[in-house]
């Protein structure tokens, strides 16, 4: 199978789509002739043109608002914002218009919108461009959140989200766009609510998510040699969450370890562990333990941006502190 970039699995997604269906348009800043922020969408507006690939202003609340409105009429908008900071422009929007529209009109009327954004550290992008803030959007009833953490999972799972009724928040982390990975040049769906098993193991259960899958499978081989054998679960999907995956797995490992970027203080990782608590307690050999990003703004200085986030060695470093 051929290897193709994350970022250009989520082009091909798009263009896919947007070839099959012309009620699928994409939208946001300098997507057009630019390219979008990080070149996601180059070349797109070529084959497509400027009804179909929409440059707006700088407003998010704007277009976005324009993007809810072209759903209830039939059309498919897919939107980028350049960071996924800028998602706290748009807050209204997505939060109280998006996301309660089909339960308020009674299940008549549904809002098929995809917001893609990239989000995370590792840029050197600083504090307003750098954030993970997944778990706000996680809160909202109504919103489904996905977290590729490969180019087979981008396209598959991005590919569901545009045929998905619900309006669906699509994080990219932008230290991903240039890693590869086998993916089918054929359109194909991964269901939205089944995590993967990325990596099988025995001592201790890892759910990690984003960028956080790609260090967390580099430390499984390092552990490896020192006999400590780690399962990787890649959720994928936030909301819906595919407890079952994860529950099995503690069932077989008795130990839990969570693993995100963002903040570790009402972080994700939170909502996971309490889960387990809940469901899988007597399954447990030892406390769960969650690691996270510090609860400071994300630096711009490469050294101390790498420390305000977990890092390949600290999951290495908590992994040996599970007595197994």
């Amino acid at each position: 199978m051929r290897e193709i970039t994350y970022s250009n699995a989520i082009k091909e997604a798009m263009e896919q789509k947007m070839r099959k269906d012309n009620k699928v348009i994409l939208l946001g800043e300098d997507v057009g002739i630019y390219g979008g922020g990080f070149g996601v969408t180059k070349g797109m507006i070529n084959e497509f043109g400027k009804n179909r690939i929409r440059d707006t202003p700088i407003s998010e609340l704007g277009f976005t608002g324009i993007a809810v409105g072209a759903a209830l009429t039939g059309l498919k908008p897919i939107v980028e914002f350049q960071f996924s900071d800028f998602i706290l422009l748009a807050l209204d929007q997505i939060v109280n218009q998006a996301a309660k529209i089909h339960y308020m009109f009674g299940g008549k009327e549904s809002v098929p919108l995809v917001i893609r954004t990239p989000g995370g550290s590792g840029t050197g992008a600083a504090a307003q461009h750098s954030q993970s803030l997944e778990a706000l959007l996680t809160h909202i009833p109504g919103l489904k959140v996905i977290q590729p953490s490969t180019s087979y999972d981008a396209k598959g799972l991005l590919l569901a989200a545009i045929d998905d009724p619900n309006p669906v928040i699509f994080y990219e982390q932008k230290l991903l766009y240039n890693i590869k990975g086998h993916v089918p040049e054929h359109p194909f769906h991964i269901p939205i609510g089944q995590a993967e098993v990325k990596r099988e193991g025995t001592d201790i259960t890892v759910v990690a998510t984003s960028i956080m899958v790609q260090r967390a499978l580099i430390a499984a081989k390092e552990l490896a040699k020192e006999n400590i054998s780690l399962e990787i679960i890649d959720p994928r999907t936030l909301v819906p969450l595919d407890k079952m995956s994860i529950l099995e797995s503690v069932k077989k490992t008795g130990h839990l370890l969570i693993v995100h970027e963002a903040v570790k203080r009402s972080g994700y990782g939170a909502e996971i562990a309490s889960m387990v608590a809940e469901k899988g307690f007597y399954d447990l050999k030892a406390p769960i333990r969650r690691l996270g990003g510090h609860a400071v703004p994300i630096p711009s200085n490469q050294k101390l941006e790498q420390a305000a986030v977990p890092q390949i060695k600290d999951i290495i470093q908590v992994a040996r502190e599970f007595k197994i």
